[in-house]
Formats: structure tokens, sequence, C-alpha cells
């Protein structure tokens, strides 16, 4: 028996502190990630002013269903992230936490997430389980598709449709609720890729597939034609809502032109905070849909 083997065997739960690392609660801009576009739906679905069930449900959902997908991508790359020189040390990676817990504990939360679904319409419920599939799919994709990036972006801008849903009952009376989603694939791509450029070399030698790979030497252009895209897309889809969210989205727009700007100036090695400060531009939008609703 080997030593990871061994510590498997002695720790198959793990310590608390294992599994705050492993559901990165002690790392939240992936929480904020997923938040906003979920917000996005709810509040342009409900003019700023949700249902308190809907927010309750759609905040807690979003905690859950990210941690969630914590689990089952360190659990689908358990056999890689030892190899891997920025996740080598995860909980999974070094036996702190076994395999099957990380199993068990992902199951758990997707259960107590389709649970919180099932108080809301037929149709959200239907949405809820592809979304569950997505994420549960995503981390394998990087051995299939070159721009994996992509996929997480279906993955997390499908709460965007759930949410447009549970305050519409429909999504097809509008095109907002696809604008937000497709603004949301755009936008992964771009801050993700970002992310990925300091892994490009530990992924190259794995086999794995990454956009930060694939676009090439054009791959700082491409983080910045999907950054503006997503504006773009957000644009169309909130001028409809009066001119407080209009402004916020000139207010975003800035913002990313500015991230944009320091991502050219620094190049590759300003990826990450690229990454880190992407948020705000889907903060800022959450803002203007409630300062609308509040002052109007």
């Amino acid at each position: 028996m080997d030593s990871t083997e061994h510590t498997f065997a002695i720790a198959p739960i793990g310590q608390f502190r294992d599994w705050v690392e492993l559901l990165r609660i002690n790392r939240p801009i992936g929480y904020w990630l997923l938040m906003w576009p979920t917000l996005w739906g709810l509040l342009a679905a409900s003019n700023g002013a949700p249902k308190f069930e809907h927010l309750f449900i759609f905040i807690t959902g979003v905690l859950l269903m990210r941690s969630a997908g914590c689990l089952i991508n360190d659990f689908a790359d358990r056999k890689l992230d030892p190899h891997v020189e920025r996740t080598k040390q995860r909980p999974i990676a070094v036996g702190r936490i076994s395999p099957v817990a990380a199993l068990t504990g992902f199951a758990l939360l997707l259960s107590i997430a389709l649970l919180l679904v099932m108080q809301l319409p037929w149709l959200v419920i239907q949405l809820a389980f592809v979304g569950a599939l997505l994420a549960t799919l995503y981390p394998f994709m990087k051995r299939y598709i070159h721009i994996p990036q992509a996929w997480l972006g279906i993955s997390f801008g499908w709460g965007t449709i759930m949410a447009w849903a549970a305050e519409q009952g429909s999504i097809t009376n509008s095109a907002v609720p696809w604008l937000l989603f497709t603004a949301n694939v755009l936008w992964s791509i771009s801050y993700d890729t970002a992310y990925a450029l300091g892994d490009r070399a530990d992924d190259k030698k794995m086999g794995m597939k990454s956009a930060a790979l694939w676009f090439g030497d054009y791959v700082l252009f491409a983080i910045i034609f999907f950054g503006t895209g997503m504006i773009s897309l957000l644009a169309i889809a909130c001028w409809q809502y009066g001119v407080i969210v209009q402004l916020t989205v000139i207010l975003a727009a800035l913002w990313q032109l500015w991230l944009s700007f320091m991502l050219y100036r620094h190049g590759e090695s300003w990826g990450f905070q690229y990454f880190l400060k992407s948020h705000w531009s889907g903060a800022i939008i959450c803002a203007g849909f409630l300062i609308s609703a509040i002052t109007n």
C-alpha cells in the first residue's frame, strides 16, 4: 500500500479545515461568479423586486451548487491534481479527504439543492435537472472540448434561465433571459481563460484542453474580445429597464475597459488579477436593478 492509499484509509472524512478548503469556502470568488448571473435573471424578471422566497431559494442554491461543483471537480481531477503545481496540495490530491467522501458530499449537496427547487413551479424543477447535469459534466469537459470555459458559462448561466422562469413562469416570453445567459457564457470564457493562463504548461503536459491553449498567441485578444461581447449583450438586454440600469451597464463597461487595459499593459502575468476582479462587472449590473427598484 502506498502512502496515498494509507492516508485515505486513516482519514476518509477529513478535518473541518480540509472541507473548507475543498469547498473553496476560503475562496469565495466562485460563489460570486455564479451568484451574479443568477441574480441577473431574478432581478430582470421582477424589475428589481423578486419574491423573497425566490431570493432565498436561489441564493441558497448558488451556495450549495458552487460547493457541489468544487466537490465533483476535485473528484474528477483526483488523479491529475497531484501533478499540477496549483492543485497538488488540494485535500483529495494529498489524501486528506477520500474520493468516496467527496462524492458522498456532492450527492448530499445536490439533494438539498433539489429539495429547495421542489418548492418552485414544475418548469423550474425540470430546468434544475438540466442544470444539475451541466454542473456534473463540466469537470470532465476539459478532456473533450477545446473551450471547456464555454461549458462553465452554460452551467453558471443556467441559473439565469431558472431564475427568470421562477419569476415569470416561462422562458419563451422574452429574449432577455437568453441574452443574459449568452452574455454570461461570453463572460465565463473571458475570465476563466484569464484564470487558465497560469495552468497552460501543466494542462499541455497532462493533455488537457483549455481556451488558454487553444487561442495560442491570440489569447489576450480573445479574453478582451469575449469580455467586450458580454458587455454588448448586457447593454441590449438591459436597454428596456430605464436610465439607472442603463447607467450601471455603462459603469460595468468602464470597469471591463479598465480590466482589459490592465491585462493588455501587464500581459499574461495579470491574468489571475483579471479573473479576481471580473466579478465586479456582474455585481454592478445587479446593483443597477436594485437601485432602480428602490427609486421607482
